[in-house]
């Protein structure tokens, strides 16, 4: 037990000042914190993600967090997650520090390290002690002599994350004056131009008061009665092919998706590949130079593209037909006009003797707002902050989807999904988990394109900030971004009759190549039961597994 403290292996902030903290606290505290702390916690708290490093160097330049010259007994053998909340660890003690300047919650330190008794995986989280502060001097930000005016970056990101759970708790209990207080800091301290932090809190922000505007159905709609409601094809297709050029998800995504197409395809004459999502050319452009270049000669390929506008698919017919005809092989394109839910399964034209391939990237989670309405008239309960999360349906759309795919019989279908689980039905629950997602892809852009550049902020605001206000602002059917974990997929997917298809170690090769080429150690592919796992540092992302029919 440390000198001073109630309980062993825990350092209380308020008992040791930062400059003269105990020898041997890392190893002390370490076990206490591995037991608490949840992945991804530090990440979004620096500016810049944690780098992996083994010890902590002198010239520490890229765990800042960590100063050598005060810090020096931290043990030089900690792993890289141990050395990640060592560091919370120090980074909240000097903000207990800040804090105790100021004269605001002298005491929250002390509750984030207590020991978990038993609470909800909410609760268990370092985070969710910031939700039970109060805002009692709202006034302080606005004061020219305000201290939170100088904060230093990582202070202020803590700060943020302490005044979005605050006012996500306030919106969730409906005590509307309260979240406005916290609305207000919040906009003066985020900021969509910012650093890592600002930019994130700045669009939690919005997605927050979004859902405080919706609670009056009439205000929100007179606010929003003159706004220009365009649906610009092409600005879509634009942001996402921003996003496809900005990170290496998706090309990954597609080198995956065709590797186990070819290999599930060997030696087929006639060869179907059906696009649950035709946007983009790049990935079959390439599949078909990949058959091009079979020693058996290339298949007769049929691609069926199904995209809700059709200038999308006429645009895709044209690219792919022309690379055909370049490359003298027989090709068919069959364009289907309609959105994957409105989806008939004739307009597909399977054919008898026909290998078919079925690609879905970034689709399948909308069919999981279906399902909660069908939850909801079986009688489960959904309201109110302290319902639990959604059960796994066996019936509902996403398996009658399913099991349609099931009964073209495909030799290969692969799916790629954001490997996060954004769609519990409390919003707590939904804030916490969206925060360490988003955080993640926002240092992803932190650390390749410079804040300046406009189209990182079309990222930002048309790609992940529609996503988080959907997330964070919308409920029942209205909210379609409904991310759920890998485990959960195989689970559905088994389920409607599919067997898992280990991706072949080639695959998984060039993938990781791939991202080498990119230039940034940060991202990295894990492999998980088969699966490849898409992470930023040991945050995941996307998932990417391939499946076939069980007999």
């Amino acid at each position: 037990m440390l000198e001073g403290s109630t309980q062993p292996g825990v350092w209380f902030p308020e008992e040791y000042d930062v400059l003269t903290q105990p020898q041997g606290i890392a190893v002390e505290a370490r076990e206490a914190l591995l037991r608490r702390a949840s992945q991804g916690t530090f990440n979004f708290i620096l500016n810049k993600p944690p780098w992996m490093v083994e010890t902590v160097p002198k010239e520490n330049m890229v765990m800042p967090l960590i100063d050598p010259l005060i810090h020096k007994d931290v043990p030089q053998n900690l792993t890289f997650q141990e050395l990640r909340f060592v560091g919370l660890v120090l980074l909240i003690a000097k903000f207990q520090l800040f804090i105790k300047r100021i004269e605001l919650w002298p005491s929250m330190v002390v509750a984030m390290l207590q020991e978990d008794n038993g609470t909800s995986s909410v609760a268990s989280s370092p985070l969710q002690v910031f939700s039970t502060m109060s805002l009692t001097r709202p006034a302080l930000l606005s004061s020219p002599s305000s201290p939170f005016k100088d904060l230093k970056p990582e202070e202020r990101g803590l700060y943020l994350i302490h005044l979005l759970l605050t006012c996500a708790n306030h919106v969730a209990s409906g005590s509307l004056q309260n979240a406005n207080a916290a609305l207000e800091q919040l906009s003066l301290l985020s900021s969509p131009d910012g650093d890592t932090m600002q930019r994130v809190a700045a669009y939690f922000t919005e997605a927050l008061a979004n859902r405080i505007l919706k609670s009056w159905p009439g205000l929100y709609k007179a606010l929003n009665a003159t706004q220009r409601k365009t649906n610009n094809v092409s600005e879509e297709i634009h942001v996402r092919r921003l996003f496809i050029a900005m990170f290496p998800i998706l090309k990954v995504s597609y080198l995956l998706t065709n590797r186990a197409i070819l290999e599930a395809m060997e030696g087929e004459k006639m060869v179907h590949v059906i696009d649950l999502d035709a946007s983009e050319p790049a990935q079959w452009l390439a599949l078909i130079q990949d058959f091009n270049s079979r020693p058996e000669g290339p298949p007769h390929l049929r691609i069926t593209g199904v995209h809700h506008h059709k200038e999308v698919l006429d645009q895709m017919a044209h690219i792919l037909t022309e690379e055909a005809e370049k490359l003298d092989i027989p090709f068919q394109f069959n364009p289907v006009v309609s959105s994957l839910e409105s989806l008939n399964i004739d307009q597909l034209r399977v054919k008898t003797g026909e290998a078919l391939a079925v690609s879905s990237v970034l689709q399948l989670h909308n069919f999981l707002a279906s399902d909660e309405d069908i939850l909801r008239k079986n009688g489960y309960s959904l309201s109110g902050d302290s319902a639990p999360s959604l059960p796994l349906p066996n019936s509902g759309r996403i398996s009658r989807f399913l099991n349609a795919m099931w009964s073209l019989s495909p030799k290969i279908m692969v799916v790629t999904e954001q490997d996060s689980d954004h769609n519990g039905s409390t919003l707590m629950e939904r804030l916490l988990e969206s925060l360490y997602t988003y955080a993640a892809l926002f240092d992803c852009l932190e650390a390749k394109v410079p804040r300046t550049c406009q189209d990182r902020s079309k990222v930002e605001k048309m790609f992940f900030g529609e996503e988080i206000k959907n997330i964070i602002a919308c409920e029942g059917s209205e909210r379609r971004e409904r991310h759920e974990k890998l485990e959960k997929w195989r689970q559905r997917i088994d389920l409607a009759g599919f067997g898992n298809v280990p991706l072949s170690y080639f695959a998984m090769l060039q993938g990781r190549r791939l991202l080498q080429g990119y230039g940034f150690d940060g991202y990295m592919i894990k492999e998980e039961s088969g699966c490849a796992v898409i992470c930023w540092q040991d945050r995941p992302l996307y998932s990417v597994s391939a499946w076939r029919c069980r007999k």
